[in-house]
């Protein structure tokens, strides 16, 4: 496994996270880790980026939002300003954070629904809560997994779905699918932000009528306190919570709190779309004061979290990270697509981590199937780390900035459309749709056709003096840049063995090797 660099650093991470001394027989308390992950929170939507200190580090203006426990909490952490979701749709993430391998591993590349039995997590791979619970870890999870295949196996209506449309894609998670989480409180995906469910550790429904990410803050609350006796205090925690909002819908008060919204309800909507890339005329432009609303309203719930771990004395020793399965256009490059695009507002997350860890800005290009690993590394268990994973360790990183680790030269970009359908209409396969390769400097997409494999569309951005995207270069007349940029591809897709390099795709300007 590349850049795990030893066994010794991820001991060495985990004293230096405890801040203590060891407790007699020699060994460090273990630290335990939060990983909260709103879900379409895109990076620019947090206000600290437009204060000093933060705003020196980026090349793009910041949302005009209010997140004021984001605010504080990123002085007191390492916050990435280039953290990227590969495969920017909500389940590919999902399945590369869980496993730390790529959509095409990890048995996720496309987004999960009863008509897609092609994309489920896979069942015969350790997950970071497998890990973590091996390592004698007490594990939760909270909120929106979308990870799984729907089936029919509704707990309260044995042989149906858990909801009537077809497809289905909200789904339930039967215990011996949930990869080590011993507490359960959570859904497929379903979209009614104010009439959320959830199915417990047992199998038993909850429809507690009230915002989701508060209820979900307030559960996860209820788990520190241990109320209920729900977690074995004697064992370190590793949580996972997935907040839906600020994903849409967010057209309306049904979406989002009304207190957030009145921060925004007045805001001329050129005053909110401040991206030169952005078109407040668009029919969705309106929907840019629910989203903001959102995110103000997860901050709040997120610093629910942070107040009861000072409260309960835990936040010395619990490494707490703030992330997101991919960001939302809103009106930016002129489409509807939030979403699945190499585009900076769909492809940057957050990635903020707290933890005995010194506050600062760098700029690793963290890839998603990385975070896994990386996790494992801050806990101290870099020797746990599966064979299975694609990803890279950067937790020496995290804890010594000169750390000699080989940083990222960029992050692969994934786009995967449904492939051929059975007589029943399940997708059985997926298309390649596009691969690309994002430096610190440049963004490059390869589009091709379904049927020959050749290029039909291409994105070149030099982001470094075009920060919002609006100039496509021509491949043409930047032959060296492409030819470098498509090196580094090559180097990735063979080394992950993805589709392209199988199949030789573009291999008139991608060189695979042999």
């Amino acid at each position: 496994m590349k850049n795990r660099l030893n066994i010794l650093l991820g001991g060495l991470g985990l004293f230096a996270l405890q801040g203590c001394k060891a407790p007699q027989g020699g060994q460090a308390r273990q630290p335990n880790v939060i990983y909260v992950f709103p879900d379409q929170y895109r990076n620019q939507a947090m206000e600290f980026w437009g204060q000093e200190g933060f705003r020196e580090r980026v090349n793009f203006r910041n949302d005009p939002v209010h997140t004021p426990r984001l605010n504080d909490f990123a002085r007191e952490s390492m916050v990435l300003t280039s953290a990227m979701s590969n495969c920017p749709l909500s389940s590919p993430h999902r399945g590369s954070l869980l496993t730390g391998m790529y959509p095409n591993k990890s048995g996720v590349p496309l987004n999960c629904n009863s008509n897609r039995p092609i994309s489920s997590l896979r069942a015969d791979v350790d997950c970071v809560s497998d890990v973590f619970s091996g390592a004698g870890y007490d594990c939760a999870y909270f909120g929106k997994l979308h990870t799984d295949f729907p089936t029919p196996n509704d707990p309260q209506r044995p042989g149906k779905y858990v909801e009537d449309r077809i497809p289905a894609w909200d789904a339930y998670t039967p215990k011996e699918r949930r990869h080590g989480f011993n507490y359960w409180y959570s859904y497929g995906t379903f979209d009614e932000h104010k009439n959320p469910h959830y199915w417990d550790t047992d199998g038993k429904r909850h429809d507690p009528h009230e915002w989701s990410p508060l209820h979900e803050a307030g559960k996860v609350v209820s788990y520190l306190r241990n109320e209920g006796n729900v977690r074995d205090p004697k064992k370190p925690f590793f949580i996972m919570v997935g907040m839906n909002p600020p994903h849409s819908p967010y057209r309306s008060l049904d979406d989002c709190m009304e207190q957030d919204f009145n921060l925004y309800k007045d805001r001329p909507l050129d005053s909110l779309l401040i991206r030169p890339n952005a078109d407040p005329e668009m029919a969705k432009a309106e929907s840019a004061r629910y989203y903001f609303a959102s995110v103000t309203g997860v901050d709040r719930a997120f610093g629910q979290i942070l107040d009861a771990l000072e409260e309960l004395g835990l936040d010395e020793n619990t490494i707490v990270v703030f992330s997101s399965d991919h960001g939302e256009t809103m009106c930016s490059q002129h489409t509807d697509d939030p979403k699945n695009s190499p585009f900076s507002e769909s492809m940057n997350v957050p990635f903020i981590v707290r933890g005995k860890i010194k506050p600062r800005l760098d700029d690793l290009m963290l890839s998603s199937p990385d975070i896994m690993p990386t996790l494992l590394g801050l806990a101290g268990l870099s020797g746990s780390i599966p064979a299975t994973v694609q990803g890279h360790n950067y937790a020496p990183l995290f804890l010594d900035e000169k750390a000699d680790v080989v940083r990222p030269t960029g992050a692969l970009y994934i786009q995967n459309l449904d492939g051929e359908k059975d007589a029943d209409g399940k997708i059985r396969s997926y298309f390649p749709a596009s691969r690309g390769f994002k430096s610190s400097h440049y963004t490059l997409a390869l589009y091709i056709d379904r049927d020959s494999r050749k290029l039909v569309k291409s994105l070149l951005f030099d982001d470094r003096n075009d920060p919002y995207q609006m100039n496509n270069l021509p491949l043409e007349e930047n032959k060296d840049v492409v030819d470098g940029l498509c090196a580094e591809m090559g180097k990735v897709l063979k080394e992950i063995d993805d589709p392209w390099y199988r199949e030789r795709i573009l291999s008139d300007m991608i060189p695979y090797g042999e």
